[in-house]
């Protein structure tokens, strides 16, 4: 009788990442600095010092091919990870594809998403600093889920500004904000300055992302004992996640294989990075041929229909200038369910690197992303996040090519996190409800 074949790669905790991998020491030319929003001159460490603690600075601006965990980040990173490599057995057989396609499984973190990766370690370096006060905000509500968990953990207080579409679709991931001992407000509100612009503007305005971006700068900016903390888009938040994919490097080592295509899905960019970068390394010195594919929601196509050049990364124009793919920084996204990709604008690394030719991107409608969340679970076991629903749908379409072509392909994806928080967004789906949303260009908010 054969052996079954083997689903889950794992390893011990013993094998767990000591270093980030920052891959800014191995591209083939630097990507463009950061700007300062008022001389539009290169910024230093003092022009960021108001917002970040000085060892994430440092990291921001690093050329250091490795930069080491500090081993209380590792101990907290113990609770949940190493993070499992599964083979989707269940799905390749429902697709009857030749393709082998294997996803790294991020939602079992304690906030059930890739988040804590860098949540623990900002919650660390700030409180080295001195620092008892965070400020942030979150879109679908995995970001402030993971920094009220890093809080909690490094005895941080967390306020948290929640795009008000999804405080309203999401009750349960403002509930666990808030048994973690962080408080949660919805966005835009009548707390700040940029808020309250924003609303005499639009007062039934849904939010978004860069909205609350505003809003949380703000409060850190204006108060000495704050500091602001981001989920994505920067350089330090991208190194952070590279523990992801430093672990499927030596997981898919154990099953034998090496992936032809890495997937992630996309809005600013951290679980991508966190699956791509330590893969991408082999990449760029010429010594692979896999392909990388940043999958992004049809209706907000920073990558795919977004211009490259400088822009702010709020919605007001506080902070500083980052070279990136945007759609404007008053770009006013559509309240699709994958509220973690609803961003103007992509990591300046990862819109650098797609400059390159090194990454591929595509955009997909919610509805197909759903419909190919429900086959995985129905075949999986999982019910994946709707952020994660657009790797799956781009690893369905290139095992369903593979299997046109009649040749093998190995696939690598991040399910970067669970859905059972969005359980709402599957009952629309369910019901016929969901509608999708084509992009359509909007007059940005501050002229750059």
């Amino acid at each position: 009788m054969s052996q079954p074949q083997q689903r889950k790669f794992t390893l011990p905790e013993s094998e767990l990442p000591t270093h980030f991998y920052n891959i800014a020491a191995d591209l083939p030319e630097p990507a463009p600095p950061v700007l300062h929003p008022g001389t539009r001159e290169p910024i230093g460490p003092a022009d960021l010092a108001p917002l970040f603690p000085m060892e994430l600075i440092k990291q921001e601006v690093s050329s250091e091919r490795f930069i080491e965990i500090p081993e209380p980040v590792r101990e907290a990173y113990r609770i949940y990870r190493p993070s499992p490599l599964i083979r989707a057995l269940g799905l390749e057989r429902a697709l009857d594809t030749p393709a082998h396609i294997y996803y790294k499984y991020e939602g079992v973190s304690p906030a059930g998403s890739h988040k804590p990766n860098t949540a623990i370690a900002q919650a660390y370096y700030n409180k080295a600093e001195g620092i008892n006060r965070l400020v942030t905000e979150t879109g679908a509500g995995q970001w402030g889920s993971a920094l009220a968990f890093a809080g909690s953990l490094f005895g941080l207080e967390i306020k948290v500004f929640m795009v008000r579409v999804s405080y309203e679709q999401k009750p349960y991931r403002r509930s666990f904000i808030q048994t973690f001992g962080g408080t949660v407000t919805p966005s835009p509100s009548t707390e700040t300055n940029a808020g309250r612009t924003i609303l005499a503007a639009d007062p039934d305005s849904t939010g978004s992302l860069g909205i609350a971006i505003s809003e949380a700068v703000e409060v850190a900016a204006t108060n000495e004992d704050t500091k602001y903390s981001l989920g994505s888009v920067l350089n330090h938040v991208l190194l952070h996640q590279t523990v992801i994919g430093q672990e499927a490097i030596q997981q898919m080592a154990l099953a034998g294989e090496e992936p032809d295509v890495v997937i992630g899905c996309a809005g600013g960019g951290s679980n991508f990075s966190g699956i791509a970068f330590p893969f991408l390394r082999d990449k760029l010195t010429g010594d692979s041929k896999t392909r990388f594919l940043a999958v992004e929601p049809a209706s907000c196509p920073s990558l795919t229909k977004g211009e490259y050049r400088y822009d702010f990364g709020d919605a007001v124009g506080m902070t500083p200038l980052v070279k990136m793919h945007t759609l404007g920084n008053g770009f006013k996204p559509a309240p699709i369910h994958a509220g973690g990709l609803r961003y103007h604008g992509m990591a300046p690394m990862v819109s650098h690197l797609y400059e390159l030719g090194f990454i591929e991107a595509r955009a997909y409608a919610q509805n197909t992303c759903f419909e190919a969340a429900l086959q995985f679970a129905r075949t999986e076991g999982i019910i994946p996040a709707p952020e994660s629903s657009h790797a799956i749908r781009a690893a369905i379409d290139e095992a369903l090519e593979a299997k046109e072509a009649g040749s093998e392909r190995v696939i690598l994806f991040n399910l970067s996190g669970h859905g059972y928080f969005d359980m709402a967004a599957y009952d629309a789906y369910l019901a016929g409800e969901l509608v999708d949303v084509e992009y359509e260009p909007q007059r940005e908010a501050v002229a750059v």
